[in-house]
């Protein structure tokens, strides 16, 4: 194994959740309508097109998505004034580190959300790759990001391996060839994850050196 993609949000940072209870308020303050954990969980990871979609089979065609985001954006704000790790995230960064791997990070978001992120927890330095949206004609679950990843870090699918949070994102990994771990959040837990390599509720649960180990004799 000489290197390891991580996915960002939800995964690295938990935006995800802040995410589900910011539009949970704003669709039931507008709309009068509990955004449903389940169906917003299957936009997870992809564009906000199917997140739209969503909404659009929730309350019909004529929802405002623009606007109900922008409201949704404002509590988000509030909400994430402080981000923090994900627990055992930065222990796995010092310890791909420390073993020379590469490591790389492939998000469906915009350069600019990841990296203001990535500057504000002081973790930049770790990555020496970072792709988004920004960079490719297609996000997850289309393999293209991972695809990218993998050619700029010259690296085969065999040699890598993926953390990810969300079916969208397995998706795109198992696409590309890449072994996969989940890393749920509490947004995607109860998610019926499938032909992943292997699953972990939290990164404090098992050294990545033990879990590249354990991956390899599979």
């Amino acid at each position: 194994m000489k290197g390891v993609i991580f996915d960002f949000d939800g995964l690295i940072v938990d935006t995800e959740t802040t995410w589900y209870e910011a539009f949970k308020k704003v669709f039931w303050e507008s709309h009068q309508i509990d955004l449903d954990l389940k169906g917003y969980s299957q936009c997870i990871g992809t564009g906000n097109d199917v997140l739209y979609r969503y909404f659009r089979e929730l309350a019909g065609e004529s929802v405002n998505c623009e606007l109900l985001e922008e409201h949704a954006a404002l509590r988000y704000e509030n909400m994430m004034k402080a981000p923090v790790l994900r627990e055992g995230v930065k222990e796995y960064l010092d310890e791909a580190k420390q073993h020379n791997l590469k490591i790389a990070l492939a998000s469906s978001s915009s350069k600019k959300w990841v990296r203001t992120y990535l500057v504000q927890l002081n973790i930049m330095d770790y990555f020496e790759v970072i792709n988004t949206k920004d960079d490719v004609s297609n996000i997850k679950p289309h393999p293209e990001l991972y695809n990218k990843t993998l050619m700029d870090l010259d690296l085969s699918p065999q040699e890598t391996i993926v953390f990810e949070d969300s079916l969208n994102g397995l998706s795109a990994a198992k696409q590309a060839g890449i072994r996969c771990v989940i890393v749920p959040n509490s947004v995607t837990r109860n998610l019926k994850f499938e032909n992943f390599d292997d699953r972990i509720d939290s990164m404090t649960e098992i050294s990545l050196s033990e879990l590249l180990k354990k991956i390899e004799r599979m």
